[in-house]
């Protein structure tokens, strides 16, 4: 038996509930990993309020880092005792330990902590693929505009823009959390809450706009997004934390200087194994060697699973958020 975190119904935080749940042992394909520690991602919120959907009653969280207890038949490459990390499908990673697919997970290499696997993985994956893969044309030296980037992926975006030598401008809502994101790299900050953040990339960047938006709150910040953009940039729609995008007008794209919109998902740039190992070789990499540094604002106890929701959506933390088991 091992406690996990599971609802039996959407809604707000309040549906979450402790409780004990049977392991087993992996069957063919899957292993049997014991939690160190856990990632709480705002894309949890999206199942568990019913906006991605799940059957239920349902496990909670994708992300999470530990030890390998047990390897069912055909698994190849891992063995009980190995450190890994991982993000991906099924729902479950609230839990002290799980049965799971092989598929999705990640050697841990030593010099990355648990916390810090469990805090980044989702995140440092995600913003690599993000930057690295949705808009082939960014170069060196291109400015772009990043939102919420103090979070938990926007600091750690933050970092990579950096070494890829592009010059960021962050969005964020306080002065606490723009402080954050100047430690992090951020060139330019906008308080998108008191100033139109449009008008002001259009002056900081002498009316040209920006090569390519990464934008992770949705409707809310949508249209500013698009209005920030230069001739044939790229929006990247990369979260939903106000609600969904609104439909897109295709005439819209093409009246804002032939621009781009595109909703991009993990699975689709770490099916292929060759890119997943480029990707994941380039994140852990970074990681490793200290060139990126991991920000755990807030660490919880599976306990605490409601109050770190309610947390996560009321927009009060900084950098990521993890739970230790």
């Amino acid at each position: 038996m091992a406690k996990a975190v599971r609802f039996h119904e959407t809604g707000g935080p309040d549906v979450l509930r402790v409780e004990e749940v049977a392991v087993g042992d992996p069957g063919a394909g899957e292993v049997r990993v014991r939690h160190e520690a856990v990632g709480c991602n705002f894309a949890d919120t999206y199942f568990r309020s019913g906006y991605y959907p799940a059957q239920l009653p349902a496990g909670i969280g994708v992300e999470g880092a530990g030890v390998i207890e047990a390897v069912g038949e055909d698994v190849t490459g891992f063995v009980a005792g190995d450190r890994v990390a991982y993000n991906g499908s099924p729902l479950g990673a609230y839990s002290e330990a799980r049965v799971m697919p092989a598929a999705p997970l990640f050697k841990l290499p030593d010099a990355i902590s648990f916390e810090d696997a469990a805090a980044s993985t989702m995140r440092g994956l995600s913003a690599t693929y993000w930057l690295a893969k949705t808009n082939p044309s960014m170069r060196a030296g291109d400015t772009i505009l990043l939102h919420a980037a103090a979070g938990g992926v926007g600091l750690l975006a933050v970092q990579i823009a950096k070494l890829m030598g592009l010059r960021v401008i962050g969005t964020v809502s306080t002065e606490e959390k723009a402080e954050r994101a100047r430690a992090a790299g951020c060139d330019e900050i906008i308080f998108y809450r008191r100033e139109d953040v449009a008008a002001r990339v259009k002056e900081l960047t002498d009316g040209a706009g920006v090569t390519t938006v990464f934008d992770s709150v949705g409707k809310d910040t949508f249209e500013g997004s698009l209005k920030s953009l230069k001739r044939r940039g790229v929006l990247v729609a990369c979260g939903t934390a106000s609600g969904p995008f609104p439909p897109v007008d295709a005439f819209q794209l093409l009246m804002q200087g032939s621009v781009y919109f595109t909703r991009p998902g993990f699975a689709d740039y770490y099916a292929d194994p060759v890119e997943r190992a480029e990707l994941s070789k380039y994140w852990f990499d970074h990681l490793s060697a200290g060139r990126i540094k991991v920000e755990i604002g807030q660490r919880y106890a599976l306990d605490d699973c409601v109050a770190a929701h309610q947390a996560l959506e009321s927009g009060r933390t900084i950098g990521s958020s993890i739970f230790l088991l």
